[in-house]
Protein backbone atom coordinates (compact mmCIF):
# COMPACT_ATOMS: atom_id res chain seq x y z
CA UNK A 1 0.00 0.00 0.00
CA UNK A 2 1.31 3.05 -1.32
CA UNK A 3 1.03 5.86 2.30
CA UNK A 4 2.39 9.42 2.97
CA UNK A 5 3.86 7.41 5.97
CA UNK A 6 6.22 5.75 3.65
CA UNK A 7 8.42 8.89 3.64
CA UNK A 8 9.45 7.91 7.14
CA UNK A 9 10.64 4.47 6.18
CA UNK A 10 14.32 3.20 7.01
CA UNK A 11 16.87 3.26 4.85
CA UNK A 12 20.01 1.94 3.96
CA UNK A 13 18.87 -1.69 5.26
CA UNK A 14 21.22 -4.66 5.18
CA UNK A 15 20.34 -8.45 5.56
CA UNK A 16 20.23 -10.32 8.80
CA UNK A 17 19.44 -13.41 9.75
CA UNK A 18 17.58 -14.76 13.15
CA UNK A 19 17.79 -17.63 14.97
CA UNK A 20 15.32 -20.72 15.28
CA UNK A 21 12.29 -19.34 17.34
CA UNK A 22 13.47 -15.59 17.16
CA UNK A 23 10.65 -13.31 15.88
CA UNK A 24 11.58 -10.28 13.66
CA UNK A 25 9.53 -7.17 15.00
CA UNK A 26 6.85 -5.22 13.24
CA UNK A 27 8.86 -2.72 10.28
CA UNK A 28 11.87 -4.88 10.71
CA UNK A 29 13.65 -3.64 7.60
CA UNK A 30 17.24 -4.47 8.68
CA UNK A 31 16.36 -8.23 7.25
CA UNK A 32 14.79 -6.98 3.72
CA UNK A 33 16.81 -7.53 0.84
CA UNK A 34 18.15 -4.78 -1.39
CA UNK A 35 14.22 -4.14 -3.58
CA UNK A 36 12.65 -4.58 0.18
CA UNK A 37 11.29 -7.93 0.13
CA UNK A 38 11.74 -10.48 2.82
CA UNK A 39 11.53 -13.74 3.85
CA UNK A 40 7.35 -14.26 5.02
CA UNK A 41 8.49 -16.45 7.98
CA UNK A 42 5.09 -17.78 8.17
CA UNK A 43 5.91 -20.58 10.87
CA UNK A 44 6.52 -17.62 13.50
CA UNK A 45 3.21 -16.87 13.21
CA UNK A 46 1.48 -18.10 16.67
CA UNK A 47 -1.87 -19.81 16.74
CA UNK A 48 -3.65 -16.66 18.36
CA UNK A 49 -2.68 -14.46 15.20
CA UNK A 50 -3.52 -17.28 12.67
CA UNK A 51 -7.14 -17.01 14.93
CA UNK A 52 -6.94 -13.29 14.29
CA UNK A 53 -6.71 -13.63 10.92
CA UNK A 54 -9.07 -15.98 10.51
CA UNK A 55 -11.91 -13.57 12.64
CA UNK A 56 -10.68 -10.68 10.27
CA UNK A 57 -11.34 -12.78 7.24
CA UNK A 58 -14.91 -14.10 8.78
CA UNK A 59 -16.21 -10.48 9.31
CA UNK A 60 -15.47 -8.63 6.22
CA UNK A 61 -16.41 -12.00 4.12
CA UNK A 62 -19.91 -11.51 5.86
CA UNK A 63 -20.19 -8.20 4.05
CA UNK A 64 -19.07 -8.49 0.85
CA UNK A 65 -22.76 -9.22 -0.50
CA UNK A 66 -24.49 -5.93 -1.82
CA UNK A 67 -21.62 -4.22 -1.22
CA UNK A 68 -18.40 -5.64 -2.98
CA UNK A 69 -18.42 -5.69 -6.91
CA UNK A 70 -18.84 -9.17 -8.09
CA UNK A 71 -15.25 -9.26 -9.20
CA UNK A 72 -14.01 -9.06 -6.58
CA UNK A 73 -16.31 -11.40 -4.67
CA UNK A 74 -15.24 -14.17 -7.51
CA UNK A 75 -11.68 -13.17 -6.75
CA UNK A 76 -11.46 -13.25 -2.98
CA UNK A 77 -12.35 -17.56 -2.98
CA UNK A 78 -8.84 -17.68 -4.58
CA UNK A 79 -7.65 -16.66 -0.96
CA UNK A 80 -8.65 -20.09 0.11
CA UNK A 81 -9.18 -21.23 3.86
CA UNK A 82 -9.42 -18.61 6.44
CA UNK A 83 -8.28 -20.69 9.22
CA UNK A 84 -5.16 -19.00 9.01
CA UNK A 85 -2.92 -16.74 7.39
CA UNK A 86 -2.07 -17.88 3.43
CA UNK A 87 1.56 -18.74 2.73
CA UNK A 88 2.74 -16.35 0.21
CA UNK A 89 4.54 -19.09 -1.82
CA UNK A 90 1.32 -20.40 -2.45
CA UNK A 91 -0.47 -18.12 -3.43
CA UNK A 92 1.98 -16.71 -5.39
CA UNK A 93 1.96 -19.85 -7.45
CA UNK A 94 -1.83 -20.03 -8.12
CA UNK A 95 -2.01 -16.30 -8.98
CA UNK A 96 1.49 -16.53 -11.21
CA UNK A 97 -0.56 -19.45 -13.27
CA UNK A 98 -3.38 -16.77 -14.16
CA UNK A 99 -2.15 -13.07 -14.51
CA UNK A 100 1.77 -13.67 -13.61
CA UNK A 101 1.25 -11.84 -10.75
CA UNK A 102 3.34 -12.95 -7.66
CA UNK A 103 2.99 -12.11 -3.57
CA UNK A 104 5.93 -10.92 -1.72
CA UNK A 105 6.52 -10.37 1.57
CA UNK A 106 7.84 -6.75 2.51
CA UNK A 107 8.44 -5.35 6.46
CA UNK A 108 5.68 -2.67 6.03
CA UNK A 109 5.58 0.33 4.36
CA UNK A 110 8.47 0.93 1.58
CA UNK A 111 9.83 4.05 -0.52
CA UNK A 112 8.07 4.75 -3.53
CA UNK A 113 10.69 3.81 -6.28
CA UNK A 114 10.75 0.19 -4.45
CA UNK A 115 6.96 -0.03 -4.44
CA UNK A 116 6.45 1.22 -8.29
CA UNK A 117 9.40 -1.37 -8.63
CA UNK A 118 8.03 -4.17 -7.47
CA UNK A 119 4.61 -3.47 -9.42
CA UNK A 120 6.35 -3.58 -12.47
CA UNK A 121 7.70 -6.56 -12.18
CA UNK A 122 4.29 -8.00 -11.38
CA UNK A 123 5.05 -8.98 -7.82
CA UNK A 124 2.60 -7.11 -5.01
CA UNK A 125 4.25 -6.02 -1.59
CA UNK A 126 2.20 -7.82 1.02
CA UNK A 127 3.25 -6.76 4.56
CA UNK A 128 4.12 -9.94 6.88
CA UNK A 129 3.30 -8.83 10.44
CA UNK A 130 -0.50 -8.59 11.63
CA UNK A 131 -2.06 -6.35 13.73
CA UNK A 132 -3.01 -6.64 17.37
CA UNK A 133 -5.90 -7.86 18.74
CA UNK A 134 -6.41 -4.32 20.15
CA UNK A 135 -6.11 -2.81 16.36
CA UNK A 136 -8.77 -5.30 15.33
CA UNK A 137 -11.20 -2.35 14.11
CA UNK A 138 -8.75 0.01 13.22
CA UNK A 139 -5.11 -0.15 12.15
CA UNK A 140 -2.64 3.06 10.80
CA UNK A 141 -0.67 0.86 8.57
CA UNK A 142 -1.01 -1.73 6.32
CA UNK A 143 -0.68 -5.39 7.60
CA UNK A 144 -1.14 -8.33 6.12
CA UNK A 145 -4.40 -8.71 6.41
CA UNK A 146 -5.05 -5.33 4.26
CA UNK A 147 -2.85 -6.22 1.71
CA UNK A 148 -4.10 -9.81 1.29
CA UNK A 149 -7.73 -9.49 1.90
CA UNK A 150 -7.67 -5.99 0.06
CA UNK A 151 -5.53 -6.23 -2.25
CA UNK A 152 -4.64 -10.02 -3.75
CA UNK A 153 -7.75 -11.32 -4.85
CA UNK A 154 -8.48 -8.50 -8.11
CA UNK A 155 -4.69 -9.19 -8.83
CA UNK A 156 -6.52 -12.57 -10.24
CA UNK A 157 -8.62 -10.45 -12.43
CA UNK A 158 -6.58 -9.74 -15.94
CA UNK A 159 -7.41 -6.83 -16.57
CA UNK A 160 -6.74 -5.09 -12.78
CA UNK A 161 -3.41 -7.12 -12.99
CA UNK A 162 -2.91 -5.57 -16.09
CA UNK A 163 -4.15 -1.83 -14.85
CA UNK A 164 -1.21 -2.41 -11.51
CA UNK A 165 1.72 -3.33 -13.40
CA UNK A 166 0.65 -0.05 -15.56
CA UNK A 167 0.71 2.11 -12.42
CA UNK A 168 3.99 0.99 -11.10
CA UNK A 169 5.72 1.50 -15.05
CA UNK A 170 4.30 4.95 -14.73
CA UNK A 171 5.15 5.55 -10.57
CA UNK A 172 9.01 4.90 -12.32
CA UNK A 173 8.53 7.36 -14.69
CA UNK A 174 6.70 9.94 -12.17
CA UNK A 175 9.46 9.55 -9.86
CA UNK A 176 11.81 10.93 -12.84
CA UNK A 177 9.35 13.63 -13.27
CA UNK A 178 8.78 14.79 -9.57
CA UNK A 179 5.17 13.74 -10.05
CA UNK A 180 4.61 11.12 -7.44
CA UNK A 181 2.19 12.93 -4.72
CA UNK A 182 -0.12 13.37 -8.74
CA UNK A 183 -0.06 9.36 -8.80
CA UNK A 184 -0.08 8.64 -5.60
CA UNK A 185 -3.28 10.42 -5.37
CA UNK A 186 -4.40 7.88 -8.43
CA UNK A 187 -3.84 5.17 -6.52
CA UNK A 188 -5.31 6.40 -3.19
CA UNK A 189 -8.52 7.12 -5.31
CA UNK A 190 -8.92 3.62 -7.40
CA UNK A 191 -6.61 0.99 -5.81
CA UNK A 192 -7.22 1.86 -2.09
CA UNK A 193 -10.69 4.01 -1.81
CA UNK A 194 -12.23 2.87 -5.64
CA UNK A 195 -15.70 2.68 -5.93
CA UNK A 196 -17.82 1.07 -9.42
CA UNK A 197 -21.23 0.92 -11.10
CA UNK A 198 -23.09 -1.90 -11.66
CA UNK A 199 -26.29 -2.78 -12.84
CA UNK A 200 -27.14 -3.61 -8.96
CA UNK A 201 -25.76 -0.24 -7.59
CA UNK A 202 -22.55 1.39 -6.62
CA UNK A 203 -20.03 -1.43 -5.44
CA UNK A 204 -16.65 -1.09 -3.98
CA UNK A 205 -13.45 -2.43 -5.26
CA UNK A 206 -10.75 -0.24 -3.06
CA UNK A 207 -8.65 -2.66 -1.09
CA UNK A 208 -9.05 0.25 1.68
CA UNK A 209 -12.56 -0.01 2.03
CA UNK A 210 -12.87 -3.96 1.76
CA UNK A 211 -10.46 -4.41 4.13
CA UNK A 212 -12.32 -2.33 6.49
CA UNK A 213 -15.59 -3.16 8.43
CA UNK A 214 -17.02 0.73 8.57
CA UNK A 215 -16.15 2.20 5.51
CA UNK A 216 -17.52 -0.19 3.23
CA UNK A 217 -21.27 0.50 4.44
CA UNK A 218 -20.06 4.01 4.64
CA UNK A 219 -18.64 4.42 1.17
CA UNK A 220 -21.44 2.61 -0.83
CA UNK A 221 -24.80 3.74 1.34
CA UNK A 222 -23.69 6.89 3.23
CA UNK A 223 -25.30 10.25 2.11
CA UNK A 224 -22.17 11.74 3.61
CA UNK A 225 -19.72 12.00 1.13
CA UNK A 226 -19.66 12.71 -2.70
CA UNK A 227 -19.15 10.62 -5.20
CA UNK A 228 -17.69 12.00 -8.29
CA UNK A 229 -17.50 9.70 -11.87
CA UNK A 230 -14.05 8.90 -13.01
CA UNK A 231 -11.80 11.72 -14.21
CA UNK A 232 -8.41 11.40 -14.08
CA UNK A 233 -7.11 14.86 -13.82
CA UNK A 234 -9.89 15.84 -11.40
CA UNK A 235 -8.24 13.00 -9.11
CA UNK A 236 -5.28 13.82 -9.60
CA UNK A 237 -5.98 17.09 -7.70
CA UNK A 238 -7.82 16.07 -5.39
CA UNK A 239 -6.74 16.14 -1.47
CA UNK A 240 -7.25 12.45 0.65
CA UNK A 241 -7.73 12.12 4.18
CA UNK A 242 -5.64 9.51 5.70
CA UNK A 243 -7.57 9.53 9.52
CA UNK A 244 -10.52 9.47 8.56
CA UNK A 245 -13.38 7.97 6.31
CA UNK A 246 -13.20 9.40 2.69
CA UNK A 247 -14.98 12.93 2.01
CA UNK A 248 -14.97 12.25 -1.60
CA UNK A 249 -14.71 9.12 -3.55
CA UNK A 250 -14.19 8.57 -7.55
CA UNK A 251 -16.39 5.92 -9.40
CA UNK A 252 -15.32 4.20 -12.61
CA UNK A 253 -17.75 2.48 -15.24
CA UNK A 254 -15.88 -0.89 -15.60
CA UNK A 255 -12.07 -2.15 -14.66
CA UNK A 256 -11.66 -1.62 -18.44
CA UNK A 257 -12.24 2.20 -18.40
CA UNK A 258 -9.35 1.86 -15.09
CA UNK A 259 -6.62 0.78 -17.06
CA UNK A 260 -7.56 2.58 -20.17
CA UNK A 261 -6.75 5.74 -18.10
CA UNK A 262 -3.14 4.89 -17.84
CA UNK A 263 -2.46 3.89 -21.50
CA UNK A 264 -1.88 8.08 -22.22
CA UNK A 265 1.27 9.23 -21.45
CA UNK A 266 1.14 11.56 -18.42
CA UNK A 267 3.71 14.18 -19.32
CA UNK A 268 2.09 16.72 -20.63
CA UNK A 269 -0.77 15.58 -17.84
CA UNK A 270 0.91 16.53 -14.97
CA UNK A 271 1.93 19.68 -16.65
CA UNK A 272 -1.64 20.65 -17.19
CA UNK A 273 -2.44 20.04 -13.42
CA UNK A 274 0.62 21.53 -12.10
CA UNK A 275 -1.13 24.80 -13.85
CA UNK A 276 -4.62 24.17 -11.61
CA UNK A 277 -5.10 24.44 -8.10
CA UNK A 278 -5.37 21.49 -5.73
CA UNK A 279 -9.08 20.74 -4.67
CA UNK A 280 -10.16 19.49 -0.87
CA UNK A 281 -11.33 16.17 -0.08
CA UNK A 282 -15.39 16.21 -0.20
CA UNK A 283 -15.41 19.22 -2.73
CA UNK A 284 -17.97 19.04 -5.46
CA UNK A 285 -17.26 21.92 -8.62
CA UNK A 286 -19.59 23.53 -10.26
CA UNK A 287 -21.70 21.55 -12.94
CA UNK A 288 -20.19 18.17 -11.38
CA UNK A 289 -22.19 15.14 -11.89
CA UNK A 290 -22.51 12.77 -9.20
CA UNK A 291 -22.47 8.95 -8.96
CA UNK A 292 -26.03 7.82 -7.65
Amino acid sequence: MLDSADKAVNQGIAPVTYGQGERPPRGDYASARADYTCDQRWSDHTPQEHDLYRRLYERQASQLPGLACAEFIEAVEHLGHPAQIPRFDDLSEKLYRTTKWEAVAVPGLIPEEAFFALLARRKFPVTRWLRTPEEFDYIVEPDVFHDLFGHVPLLFNPVFADYMQAYGAGGLKASRLDACELLARLYWYTVEFGLITTPQGLRAYGAGILSSAGELQYSVRSPEPSRVHFDLQRIMRTRYKIDSYQASYFVIDSLDQLFAATAPDFTPIYRAIRAQPEIEAGAVLPGERLAQ
